[in-house]
């Protein structure tokens, strides 16, 4: 079997990949029928030099390859015909601007395989960036709050060489009494309480963020059950509110009250509320001032985040009288961080990590027959036809949705 990795061409740049060179050395020595080609690429977080050290071929020989290895979405005119690709295609939830992609793919005879869907029996993901998102929007939103209230000024996280670097210039920092709220206790959730124990910060449970007064700052982690409750007062719990979101409202607003900085690293499923409304921000009793959304759904359960922001700048204001956007150092404002390609930021750390999950979990599946049924599940598209699984993307593709 021969494993392509393909330069990534989509703007802006990224610098990651799904293997290392150490990834694709290991991967060379497990399997013997294994081959790799990497094509040469100027931006990738390892050079080519790096690759060819470790003794892995690096060609414009795409075309020689069974398998191709990306991360973003290939530009349509990039796609090789007939050959079976593995990418993020951001097509999944039917997202329009890739409608003509996932046409192509079906016209070129591509075999597709979304990272986003590749999973294991229980239908849980096993290979993300979701932890590295969640890293560096802990770091970002610290930046945010720093550069909004004039305290101090962090570098930027690309900057940076890794997550230890990150946690090192946090601990310069002195914070003031403030209580920080982190949704989600996911991949994305956990990467950023990684970043507030790494510094430091007093953790407390949920009774105590609500009710006491500090003298240090502190952070409360919550999850589904603690943000939402179920409409008719019945006690609900995580799983029937992912089954049934419809029948729960949020119970967001009594952290809102409290919090100066949200991280929001939480999963939104199509049916759940909003956390926070316009309305909400508008209230008196509101008291965040700085957000940072990793999981940035736009005009969604946050409603600070009315766009993405970018690694070159990064912060925006949410106004929520207006409900516009102004200065992120205006009083009135709340500082938005809503960069939603945050793994780019640390692209060595994320495709060690990634390239990690991927050897363990996709790689075998190539030479053990697909025991485990890991690229059935994942497998989109085959014979220029949309597989079983993914058929309710039809009307989409056929441009009726």
């Amino acid at each position: 079997m021969k494993f392509g990795i393909i330069r990534e061409r989509k703007n802006p740049p990224d610098k990651r990949v799904v293997l290392s060179p150490k990834a694709c050395q290991k991967v060379l020595s497990t399997y013997t029928k294994a081959e790799i080609i990497v094509e040469p690429s100027p931006i990738r977080a390892y050079t080519d030099d790096a690759y060819k050290a470790l003794g892995v071929s690096v060609a414009d020989e795409m075309n020689s390859c069974e398998v191709l290895l990306g991360v973003k979405e290939v530009p349509i005119d990039e796609l090789i015909p007939n050959k079976k690709y593995f990418f993020f295609s951001h097509t999944i939830k039917k997202q329009p601007y890739n409608r003509d992609l996932l046409q192509a793919i079906l016209e070129k005879n591509i075999e597709m395989y979304d990272h986003e869907v590749i999973t294991n029996k229980q239908e849980q993901r096993v290979v993300a960036f979701g932890r590295y998102a969640g890293i560096v929007g802990a770091y970002n939103g610290f930046r945010a709050y720093g550069l909004k209230f004039d305290l101090f000024q962090l570098p930027k996280a690309n900057d940076l060489e890794d997550q230890e670097a990150l946690i090192n210039e946090l601990k310069k920092i002195k914070l003031p009494a403030i209580k920080v709220l982190l949704t989600g206790r996911g991949r994305v959730g956990n990467g950023a309480r990684e970043m507030l124990d790494g510094m430091g910060i007093r953790r407390v449970n949920v009774a105590e963020y609500l009710e006491e007064t500090f003298n240090e700052p502190v952070y409360c982690q919550i999850d589904a059950g603690e943000y939402n409750k179920r409409k008719d007062g019945v006690r609900g719990n995580k799983a029937d509110f992912f089954a049934n979101p419809e029948e729960y409202k949020s119970n967001f607003f009594r952290f809102a009250k409290v919090s100066d900085f949200y991280i929001a690293g939480h999963y939104f499923g199509q049916g759940s509320p909003y956390l926070f409304t316009r309305e909400d921000a508008k209230h008196e009793d509101f008291k965040i001032k700085v957000v940072a959304d990793v999981s940035c759904d736009i005009d969604g359960p946050v409603a600070s985040t009315i766009r993405p922001s970018t690694i070159a700048d990064p912060i925006y204001g949410y106004h929520p009288e207006s409900e516009s956007e102004i200065d992120f150092k205006n009083t009135d404002a709340i500082a938005v961080m809503a960069v939603d390609n945050l793994p780019c930021e640390l692209p060595r750390d994320a495709s060690e990590g990634f390239g990690e999950a991927f050897i363990k979990n996709v790689i075998p599946a190539f030479f053990n027959n697909d025991k485990n049924g890991v690229l059935e599940r994942a497998r989109m598209t085959q014979n220029g036809k949309l597989t079983e699984r993914y058929a309710y993307l039809q009307d989409y593709v056929d441009g009726k949705e």
